[in-house]
């Protein structure tokens, strides 16, 4: 057995399809389900984590802590629209939007971070990861708008790099990474599904089995990307 695994958000359409996925494939002595709820998922142990309470992610690794090492993290939370609808222009921008994205965008998967991390091995690979967006690339940005999301997300691969740098240093075998799952079929995307091209429109359960077939060939060389569904690296 290949130590645990944790999935944060693991109540979410992704989230879900991952722990259902890393419950069926067998390979972990433990998977933890973590979620607001904290209710168990597919077979998957349930774990009550709040992204927006550190004391509770603390907890959580706490709890974590007193099993197997984790060898696979994955944090499959995001907001987009809740409450708030993407800006079209900088005439939209509104502070607590921002301020909410980043929260939940950034600031939770880095807490998340901070407190999960230490507790992976340091002799063997393993592989910490979070949901990104090809909207966070800076350099592929030839639309505009979406300000609140695309820089929310361009600022969490910046904290994935910088885990990556420090992690390298004490963990040479960790694995850092950001995932675009696609256009997936979830509330997340359901207000901006119109335009996807044919077959550009994924189940949770084929997101699912893509992100993890990538984090599956990611080495520590590929440690600090962001890596697409089809394994591809988005651009920084």
């Amino acid at each position: 057995m290949n130590g645990s695994a944790v999935v944060i958000g693991a109540t979410g359409g992704i989230g879900r399809a991952m722990v259902e996925r890393i419950v069926s494939g067998g390979a972990f002595e433990t998977v933890w389900a973590a979620s607001r709820s904290g209710a168990d998922v597919a077979g998957a142990q349930g774990l009550a984590a709040d992204l927006e309470e550190e004391a509770g992610l603390a907890r959580a690794a706490e709890r974590i802590g007193q099993g197997a090492a984790p060898t696979l993290i994955v944090v499959a939370t995001g907001v987009l629209h809740d409450g708030f609808q993407p800006e079209r222009s900088l005439r939209q921008l509104d502070a607590d939007h921002m301020l909410r994205d980043y929260r939940v965008n950034a600031v939770g998967p880095a807490l998340a971070a901070k407190h999960l991390l230490p507790l992976m091995p340091r002799d063997r690979r393993a592989v910490f990861a979070a949901l990104s967006a090809r909207g966070g690339s800076i350099s592929d940005n030839r639309l505009g708008g979406w300000h609140a999301y695309r820089a929310s997300k361009a600022a969490l691969n910046m904290i994935l790099r910088n885990l990556a740098i420090e992690m390298g240093r004490s963990h040479p075998q960790a694995v850092i990474a950001g995932l675009h799952p696609g256009t997936v079929d979830t509330g997340l995307s359901a207000p901006f599904q119109k335009g996807v091209a044919e077959g550009r429109l994924f189940t949770a359960d084929h997101s699912a089995e893509r992100l993890l077939a990538v984090l599956s060939g990611l080495t520590p060389a590929d440690s600090g990307g962001v890596f697409a569904w089809d394994g591809a690296r988005v651009p920084e």
